[in-house]
């Protein structure tokens, strides 16, 4: 799995309203009053397993401050804008994915549903499914977990990097027409999932409430409160062919810079 630090295009980008009487800058500003406006320049990770992991992803911006593309250095997604709004992301891969980001095999922030938010609206309790393979039945079962979030105090360190992309607006639009297989559907839900604090551990449990893998992230931050370093560890939860209980930890390191 390649672990790319930054919230995904595919997740953020598919997002609308959905019950929401506030727009997402509203809400943000509301759950980060004193928030100073950062944007994200690059992201470098290394892989204390595998240094084949390792990765730098780029933000590049226009002479307007907008997102003109990210990258990391093999794929590219590039932002076009048209009378000044995003019109699409053309381009390869999918530099933003919430789930590489903390190096997590689940989709809980692509296809899941909220349970419960926290005070500040941010989803705390979502249940999402995932279709396994059972290699005695030769058949994929969907199975359904749940994820449990919890946030620092300090505000979601992309979303004025998603603003100046256009995917801010794009969330508060359900009629938009990009030329792109996305659904109304999927924008409603990826709206809904809108994280307006930061990510610091995330619990995944089966069906049966056993957790099968955890993720811990310890950031540093600077004065405006955004992250310059952090550290994601994740630990996975399994049993072996004689029903013993194992488990297995990947840890990685990100370094954040941010335009002048």
């Amino acid at each position: 799995m390649n672990n790319k630090f930054l919230l995904p295009i595919a997740f953020l980008f598919l997002i609308a309203l959905f019950g929401c009487s506030e727009s997402a800058s509203d809400e943000f500003d509301d759950a980060n009053p004193d928030a100073v406006a950062r944007y994200i320049e690059t992201i470098s990770v290394v892989s204390a397993q595998d240094a084949s992991e390792n990765t730098t992803v780029t933000v590049n911006y226009d002479a307007n401050g907008r997102v003109s593309s990210v990258t990391d250095g093999v794929d590219t997604s590039l932002f076009v804008y048209s009378n000044g709004e995003l019109s699409n992301i053309t381009g390869q891969g999918d530099n933003l994915n919430v789930e590489e980001l903390y190096e997590s095999p689940y989709d809980a922030f692509e296809t899941g549903i909220v349970n419960q938010y926290d005070s500040n609206g941010n989803p705390v309790n979502i249940t999402f499914y995932e279709y396994e393979y059972d290699w005695q039945t030769d058949t994929e079962d969907q199975v359904e977990y749940t994820a449990q979030i919890t946030y620092d105090s300090n505000p979601n360190p992309y979303f004025y990097t998603l603003d100046a992309a256009g995917i801010i607006d794009a969330m508060d639009q359900v009629d938009l027409n990009f030329s792109m297989n996305v659904s109304n559907p999927e924008i409603i839900q990826a709206r809904a999932l809108l994280p307006l604090n930061n990510v610091s551990s995330i619990t995944y449990r089966d069906e049966d409430g056993n957790v099968v893998y955890e993720i811990e992230a310890d950031y540093v931050y600077n004065s405006d409160d955004y992250p310059t370093s952090a550290t994601v560890t994740g630990t996975s939860y399994d049993e072996d062919y004689d029903g013993n209980p194992v488990s297995e930890t990947g840890v990685f390191s990100a370094t954040y810079t941010y335009r002048e």
